[in-house]
């Protein structure tokens, strides 16, 4: 049951990130701008072919490689619990995954990331829901072992 709701959460989240980048790609020309919640955000269609703030611009098979590593990685971790994760960091790493699995089939599908969700009320890059998945869960993975996941930082005694 674990294994199905770990491919359920991926196959979800990356089926509502490349549903949101069809729908930009199929109705927002490149650097088309529509607004949507005045002075929050707007879409914009870019195409990225970096990673964060455009960074290793056009180094596919780095990315290609570090998704290879973390999909390796993942499938020994859970397969093995090899890491005293607790359920909401599995779920953190999955959601992470999902995102990172999104961005990757934009990569090899069309040779770059579709962008498309600009906020208005700081200077920040466009992003996308597989960003938005990414980051977030990141932040929340880290807080949570650093505040509430106590025996991750335990050393095992032998």
């Amino acid at each position: 049951m674990r294994y199905f709701l770990m491919l359920a959460s991926i196959a979800g989240i990356t089926a509502l990130d490349q549903w949101t980048k069809a729908l930009t790609l199929a109705r927002i020309p490149l650097y088309g701008h529509v607004p949507v919640i005045d002075g929050l955000f707007h879409l914009t269609y870019v195409q990225n072919t970096g990673a964060a703030f455009s960074s290793f611009e056009g180094m596919q098979w780095l990315f290609a490689l570090i998704f290879a590593v973390f999909t390796v990685w993942l499938l020994w971790e859970f397969s093995g619990k090899r890491l005293p994760f607790k359920p909401l960091d599995r779920a953190l790493i999955v959601a992470i995954y999902a995102g990172g699995l999104g961005n990757m089939i934009d990569r090899l599908r069309l040779g770059f990331v579709v962008d498309m969700i600009e906020v208005d009320f700081i200077n920040f890059p466009v992003f996308n829901v597989a960003d938005c998945f990414i980051t977030c869960g990141c932040i929340a993975l880290l807080l949570h072992l650093i505040f509430f996941n106590k025996e991750f930082w335990k050393e095992e005694k032998k």
